[in-house]
């Protein structure tokens, strides 16, 4: 889900234009809505992380950030925080990675990162002819926790809403 903004620059502020932002992908066992609802914006979930992968967004709620490491769902983050925000009940995660047009082995060059730092075995590499192996995710298999977006030198993977079909219970 995306959120809609007023954009701050001068000419648009005047004309009240609305600029979307891309929903941002919260902590493990927390949801957008628990976060509007519950977070104080206290922060204790940053240093509690050992990955260092949480840091406040612009609204002063948590965020991840997964280009130097993966969540390895030890739960600090959760046993941290004061306020009901993380719930264990839930999947860890209602997101999965997708693979974009960036992909080394999509334009020819032989790379399988994203594969070997799967920890699900998520990513599985399909032979071509005249060509490298292509990457095929399947989503059901993924856990969300962002080892392929770390691992990825072209930078060519994001996580993004789970596909319906492999939404997790």
């Amino acid at each position: 889900m995306e959120r809609s903004v007023i954009d701050r620059g001068r000419r648009n502020f005047l004309t009240g234009r609305r600029v979307s932002m891309p929903e941002r992908v919260r902590p493990p066992w927390s949801r957008a809505s628990s976060i509007a609802a519950a977070c104080s914006g206290c922060a204790a979930c940053v240093p509690a992380c050992p990955q260092h992968i949480i840091a406040l967004d612009a609204s002063g709620r948590p965020a991840l950030d997964f280009s130097a490491s993966e969540c390895s769902f030890c739960g600090a983050c959760a046993d941290a925080c004061p306020e009901p925000v993380f719930d264990r009940s839930v999947a860890a995660f209602d997101h999965a990675a997708g693979i974009g047009a960036d992909c080394f082995a999509g334009r020819g060059v032989v790379c399988q990162s994203c594969g070997d730092a799967c920890p699900e075995t998520a990513i599985r590499f399909r032979p071509r002819l005249g060509g490298p192996a292509l990457p095929e995710l399947a989503a059901d298999r993924c856990s969300g926790c962002g080892a392929c977006v770390a691992a990825c030198p072209a930078q060519a993977i994001a996580v993004g809403a789970r596909p319906s079909e492999a939404a997790h219970a």
